[in-house]
């Protein structure tokens, strides 16, 4: 008797839930291509309001993914935002992971032209 052979394929409760959440996974995505943004600038490239960021970013700041820097600037309060290690070692294997979920991009593509075509049928014809 063989044995029987495990499906390595990871299974979607394998992606972290923290980074899952989608203004998580937007922070740590810009982070991984600018090396520190600013509250404002996070705010304004996601999208978002000041309490929904602030809360999203501490979540990922307790979990160590990123770093803040709180300072004055002109009397004015200034957080600058960066990716630690952790937190682009996390985002790595997120994407990994993610990836090995979905198909190629070609196989995608195949899969989608073979669907519309296999799915149109004529129309009746309405005698």
């Amino acid at each position: 008797m063989g044995k029987k052979v495990k499906n390595i394929r990871p299974t979607p409760n394998e992606l972290d839930p923290l980074i899952h959440e989608r203004l998580r996974l937007g922070i740590l995505s810009a982070l991984a291509v600018q090396e520190a943004l600013s509250f404002t600038e996070l705010r304004d490239l996601l999208q978002t309001t000041d309490g929904n960021l602030s809360v999203q970013a501490r979540k990922l700041e307790s979990a160590g993914y990123v770093t803040c820097d709180k300072r004055f600037e002109d009397r004015k309060p200034r957080s600058t935002y960066r990716l630690s290690s952790a937190g682009r070692a996390a985002l790595e294997s997120y994407l990994e992971t993610l990836s090995s979920l979905l198909p190629g991009l070609e196989q995608l593509r195949g899969r989608k032209t073979a669907a519309i075509g296999a799915s149109i049928a004529p129309l009746p014809s309405h005698g």
